[in-house]
């Protein structure tokens, strides 16, 4: 037996046969191309229809948010920029098809890469793609995850969007990457699933595992050399959510759902969540040439708000910018998108479009019955939060808050609180800007534990302020889907918490064993603690003898 560290992403514990995820193809030779260039350049196309389609016939067979990623999987394959410059690198300088597919992609992925933030999370789509169109070519079976027979522990060094959107929880007991960090595609995936998962587990793929025992709390991996008993531990199994969170002692702590989609928030509703923390209303514009209409933006936030009739919902206003570019948004060249114009700085330069966003939230507020906030993103100081709160007041909705997801607003918290109603913790952002750490890169996933005593510290700060000016402050970002770290939050002066649908149970159930008082003491041995592996394990045992 051997044990591996690495980063608990999603909790729970699992055990049982490993299955692992086939490596990439090795970068095809850059030999001449065949003496018809033409006939060659020629296969590129039927190829990257081939994957599209069968990635389009996968996406036929679900629903929701695994529909999406398989769908722009299948467009990304059949990309015109894409396969064009594939099909110069034949013509023009006489590569053979998969070499030029791999020169092609390489391209994409680096702007992606340089571009920073949320582009440069994408480029790993990219390479996805990439493998597929060469695996096609070349007549080989694609990498990616195998077939799954049996119930078992998918690991691999990574995974792409199309591999896991269509996994089937009943087979795959836990997840475990060498890779990615806290807010990676694999983190999101395991907690939409409901399955623990581990990530940043170094020298994982290179033992010789038969079997795996995986905590997705610590994030420890234990590998034997034989097969163990198959076994999962759900903490949502033993514990029972009674639609309503608070601690041991009564003190209310709203459990929420962080939604995007339609199917989101149904999937939301049916796990009892109290209300939505996060509406993310990117859906209505990443996939547009232009902006949508009002009309067109009212019907698809109602859809979204229609199962909330009577309950809280905050909507976030359009997250996008030089690291998400959109075409009716003019962004230019930035050195580093993801310090340049974005979120809320959008909105200085074209107010016109925050004002129909709002009108439209406004519009679908009043279809739908639901208690609708609106929030804006990438907000620095108090000045930027009263302009943001007056345009909403003028919009015709009443209640306006701000998210924190950069370490001046933290440290501007007060003076935040008092020109906003509310204010929401972006923890996967903040984490990033603390610590000067890209949060995609594995190799800085300790950096970016939610854990960090740093980050819990200026997570105290805000909650003190909001105390101070008697103003909610809630979490949205990944922190608060852990079961543990929501006591520490709540601690620390949290009044909600805002999750994945599929671990609103889990916490809401767990917020009940111990009381504020406990969490509050769990909360200082947390922040101060030296690392986050110790923050974790001090605020456990603070709480292991304070039940109820």
């Amino acid at each position: 037996m051997a044990s591996f560290s690495g980063v608990g992403v999603s909790p729970g514990r699992a055990s049982g046969p490993v299955a692992r995820v086939a490596e990439p193809l090795p970068e095809p030779p850059a030999t001449p191309a065949p003496e018809d260039r033409a006939a060659e350049s020629a296969r590129i196309r039927p190829a990257a229809e081939a994957v599209a389609d069968r990635l389009f016939g996968r996406a036929a067979q679900v629903e929701g948010d695994a529909k999406a990623v398989l769908e722009t999987t299948a467009a990304m394959a059949i990309d015109p920029a894409l396969l064009s410059q594939a099909e110069a690198y034949v013509t023009d300088d006489g590569l053979p098809a998969p070499r030029a597919v791999h020169e092609a992609a390489r391209g994409f992925a680096d702007a992606l890469v340089n571009a920073g933030g949320y582009m440069a999370e994408r480029a790993r789509d990219v390479h996805d793609v990439r493998d597929r169109l060469v695996a096609e070519l070349l007549g080989v079976d694609s990498p990616g995850v195998p077939d799954i027979d049996a119930p078992s522990v998918l690991l691999a060094k990574d995974l792409a969007p199309a591999d896991t959107a269509d996994l089937d929880p009943s087979r795959v007991l836990a997840l475990v990457t060498e890779e990615g960090g806290p807010t990676s595609h694999t983190a999101i995936l395991a907690r939409s699933l409901g399955i623990p998962a581990a990530v940043a587990v170094r020298g994982i793929r290179a033992a010789a595992a038969v079997s795996v025992d995986v905590d997705g709390d610590t994030g420890t991996v234990e590998t034997f050399d034989h097969e163990i008993a198959t076994h999962v531990a759900d903490p949502a199994a033993t514990t029972e959510f009674s639609g309503t969170g608070a601690t041991a002692d009564g003190h209310p702590v709203s459990v929420l759902a962080n939604v995007g989609s339609a199917t989101d928030a149904q999937a939301a509703a049916g796990v009892s969540a109290q209300g939505v923390g996060l509406f993310r209303t990117e859906f209505c514009y990443l996939a547009a040439s232009d902006e949508p209409d009002v009309a067109g933006q009212r019907r698809a936030y109602g859809e979204v708000l229609a199962p909330f009739a009577g309950k809280p919902v905050v909507v976030r206003t359009l997250d996008a910018g030089a690291d998400k570019p959109l075409p009716f948004l003019e962004s230019g060249d930035e050195p580093n998108p993801a310090l340049g114009v974005r979120g809320l700085r959008i909105a200085f330069d074209r107010p016109d479009v925050l004002d129909r966003q709002l009108e439209a939230v406004a519009a679908a507020a009043a279809d739908s019955g639901a208690e609708v906030s609106v929030m804006a993103p990438m907000v620095a100081t108090a000045e930027e939060t009263a302009w943001f709160v007056d345009r909403a007041r003028a919009a015709g909705i009443d209640r306006a808050g701000v998210m924190i997801e950069v370490p001046a607003a933290a440290i501007a918290a007060r003076g935040i609180l008092e020109a906003a109603d509310f204010v929401s913790i972006g923890t996967n952002d903040l984490a990033q800007y603390v610590f000067a750490a890209d949060r995609m890169l594995g190799a800085l996933a300790t950096l970016n534990d939610p854990w960090q005593p740093a980050l819990l510290r200026l997570i105290a700060g805000i909650g003190a302020a909001g105390a101070d000016t008697g103003k909610p402050v809630g979490v949205c970002g990944e922190a608060a889907s852990d079961p543990l770290l929501a006591g520490v939050l709540v601690g620390l002066g949290v009044s909600s918490l805002s999750m994945a649908a599929a671990v609103v149970p889990t916490v809401g159930a767990a917020l009940a064993d111990h009381s504020r008082d406990a969490y509050r003491a769990a909360a200082d041995a947390a922040i101060n603690a030296t690392d986050a592996h110790t923050a974790r394990e001090a605020a456990r045992n603070a709480l292991s003898g304070s039940a109820g």
